[in-house]
This record gives C-alpha cells, structure tokens and sequence, in this order.
C-alpha cells in the first residue's frame, strides 16, 4: 500500500511514517517505478503496535523490542522477552511514581487537617449568618 492508505488507515502522518523508518523501526518500503513508497501490509500492524504503546505512555524507543518481535515473526509484539523487560521496567516506572503521588497525598492531607485545627482568624467569615467574630474584645 502507499504511504498516504498506510498513513490513513493507521491513523498518524505521511510525515509519522516515514519518521519510523528512518528509525529503523518500519522497514525500508520498497519504491514504485514512479518512486513513491510502497508499503507492505504487514507495516500496519507494527504501526498499530507502536501507537497502543504510545498511548499508554512509551517512549518510542521503548517500542522497539515489540516492534522487532512482530518483525521476527511472532504473532504478538509482546511475545519476546526484551519486550516483557520493558514491560516490567515501565510497571516499575509507574509504580514509582504513584508512590510519589501518594505521598504528596498524604502531606497536603496532613496540612490540611493542621490548617483546619487552627483557631479562624480574626476578621474571617463565621456562621452562615454573615457574622464575623470580634478580635480582642
């Protein structure tokens, strides 16, 4: 297919694609008599594979052990076990930073309850009735 019915099907740029290949992650296309580019069908399916990563967060070199496996002929990209590690590194990645925002949680948390067990200051709205406490008198 050309590169314009891969680049629509696959749902990314002319300009996406050919990126990819001067990655080395599509392989070369092949050129028509006129020149254009010509893909074969299986470059779909590595395309795919590298957007799903993409949008759960990898970075694109991060997609080239799957990228690689589907080219190696596995039936899936994370069949191989250079894929699996990225898999296990980006899980320890992710879990590094839920960490990180649980204890950011937990901080603002403890702030606010110290926030919150402090006397209202002076000045500042009371009841719903509208009346503001006197200070000092």
């Amino acid at each position: 297919m050309r590169i314009g019915e891969l680049a629509e099907r696959a749902g990314v740029s002319t300009r996406t694609l050919r990126y990819y290949e001067s990655r080395g992650l599509l392989p070369a296309a092949d050129r028509g008599a006129n020149g254009h580019r010509v893909y074969r069908d299986d470059a779909l399916r590595l395309v795919a594979q590298i957007r799903t990563l993409q949008d759960f967060g990898f970075e694109l070199e991060d997609t080239r052990p799957f990228v690689e496996c589907l080219r190696a002929g596995h039936p899936a990209g994370d069949s191989c076990p250079d894929a699996r590690a990225v898999y296990r590194r980006k899980i320890a990645e992710l879990d590094g930073l839920m960490a990180g925002l649980r204890a950011a949680r937990d901080h603002l948390t403890a702030q606010l309850a110290r926030a919150e067990a402090l006397p209202a200051p002076c000045g500042a709205a009371g009841g719903t009735d509208g009346d503001v406490p006197l200070c000092g008198g």
